[in-house]
């Protein structure tokens, strides 16, 4: 009889206000403006379509694609440029240090890594050249007429378990440690789960 795979052991974390102590899709935007201080009018359509997030009035692939109406007219190639000169002043002194420790420490235990955010790809993917780890998911967009547009799903609750369950090609794995600054699915889903509040690492009440 054949001996059962082994599952592949995993840490999830989420990036914005966890293992990055700010929101990238905001300071991204103060980025932008200081290299094309004329994107300024932006700010209203993203206070807009804020509120309509906050009142439930809109859904989350389509805030994705208003909110970063910012990045209109820039080829991705003038976008992944800004955005490694974006973290490489931020990496790693905003990033939080004891998950930095943590990390580190499961990469050396043999422990996969990898990164499960909404934010967009496109400014993200080079952060994880400056800080390597096993795979990340982000909400990928095509660029179309001069705009960024969601494909498929903003990457959000399911389909953050789905991309992950899709990286790992079939194999089976578990998630041994899962962090994030809010209530999600891939948190009830760990084995320990833990809640980034204002940099401070709790346990997850479930």
């Amino acid at each position: 009889m054949e001996r059962s795979q082994e599952e592949i052991a995993v840490v999830v974390f989420d990036l914005n206000g966890t293992f990055y102590n700010k929101s990238s899709k905001d300071e991204f935007y103060q980025f932008i403006l200081s290299k094309e201080p004329q994107r300024v009018h932006y700010f209203f359509q993203m206070m807009y379509y804020k509120a309509l997030k906050h009142l439930h009035r809109i859904r989350k692939t389509e805030f994705k694609e208003n909110f970063f109406n910012y990045l209109d007219h820039l080829q991705p190639q003038q976008v992944e440029a800004y955005a490694r000169e974006f973290w490489e002043q931020e990496y790693p002194k905003n990033f939080n240090k004891e998950l930095l420790e943590r990390f580190d420490q499961l990469k050396a235990e043999g422990t996969q890594v990898y990164c499960a955010t909404g934010g967009l790809e496109l400014y993200v993917r080079p952060l994880f050249s400056m800080y390597p780890i096993n795979g990340f998911a982000g909400t990928r967009v095509r660029y179309e007429n001069g705009t960024y547009k969601v494909i498929g799903k903003a990457c959000k609750d399911e389909e953050k378990l789905e991309r992950i369950a899709r990286h790992f090609e079939g194999k089976p794995y578990r998630i041994k440690e899962a962090y994030s600054d809010s209530k999600e699915l891939i948190l009830d889903r760990a084995e320990k789960a833990f809640l980034v509040k204002d940099g401070s690492i709790v346990p997850y009440q479930r």
